[in-house]
């Protein structure tokens, strides 16, 4: 049985391990769905049992955040590093280019959209990018999402990366396993890190689970409820559950 951190699952991966499996289901267009859990994905799925629900189901969900990490060490799982969602990208599309497996993109402004397709193209010039979609910030119809669902299988595109946010792309990923005869990978920030749309926290703060902060810094009327919110909670819940005082109650 996998661990899971108050709740919600996770699996002590790597990089390379997480490439291989990505491209080996890639391969057999088999519908698959892979989650990169932070503290953010936890906390949203602590609090909303549905959604938790969701993740736990996913084919993998490997450790993004740091904190995720140094939990893993203390239950005893020898994890040496998180996988980073802009990161597992390149990793995933470089493997993709050399073993030819067309990819598609799902997520983000059309402006996101093109500066990172283009940054790609440079840098993995052998890269089959068949797919590219940036989808309405509203709840779509129906109609609208067959579409989208025929448009992504009609392009071949066996591995789709998704980057709609936490929660909405784990949710939306749940609810196209099956339909959407791709790996879809939901990766987050990534399209705005590749884009050049946001800086990355430097290497140093990642390493020392400080992204939270620069990432803060840099959108704070966006992302300080998140932090404020959650991340207190994610310390003394998790510092709980560590001391073996019982499954937390959601509040």
């Amino acid at each position: 049985m996998h661990p899971n951190i108050l709740g919600t699952t996770i699996h002590p991966t790597t990089y390379h391990y997480t490439t291989a499996l990505i491209l080996g289901w890639a391969a057999r267009a088999e519908s698959r769905t892979v989650c990169l859990a932070n503290v953010h994905v936890v906390m949203e799925a602590f609090d909303d049992p549905a959604y938790q629900a969701a993740v736990n189901i996913a084919d993998l969900v490997a450790p993004d955040g740091m904190p995720l990490v140094w939990i893993l060490k203390l239950l005893g799982h020898d994890v040496k590093d998180r996988v980073y969602g802009p990161t597992l990208t390149l990793r995933v599309l470089e493997a993709a280019a050399m073993q030819e497996v067309p990819v598609g993109f799902y997520g983000a402004s059309a402006e996101v959209l093109a500066a990172m397709i283009t940054t790609f193209r440079r840098r993995f010039p052998g890269l089959d990018i068949v797919y590219a979609c940036s989808p309405p910030f509203r709840n779509q119809t129906r109609d609208e999402d067959e579409a989208v669902v025929r448009d992504i299988n009609a392009s071949g595109a066996r591995i789709l990366f998704v980057g709609l946010g936490c929660p909405k792309q784990e949710r939306w990923m749940h609810q196209h396993k099956g339909r959407v005869q791709a790996v879809m990978l939901g990766v987050g920030a990534a399209f705005d890190f590749h884009a050049g749309a946001i800086p990355q926290a430097p290497s140093w703060m990642q390493e020392r689970g400080l992204e939270w902060l620069f990432r803060l810094c840099v959108e704070p009327r966006r992302l300080w409820k998140r932090h404020l919110l959650h991340n207190p909670r994610f310390v003394i819940l998790s510092i709980l559950e560590l001391l073996g005082l019982g499954k937390q109650d959601r509040a």
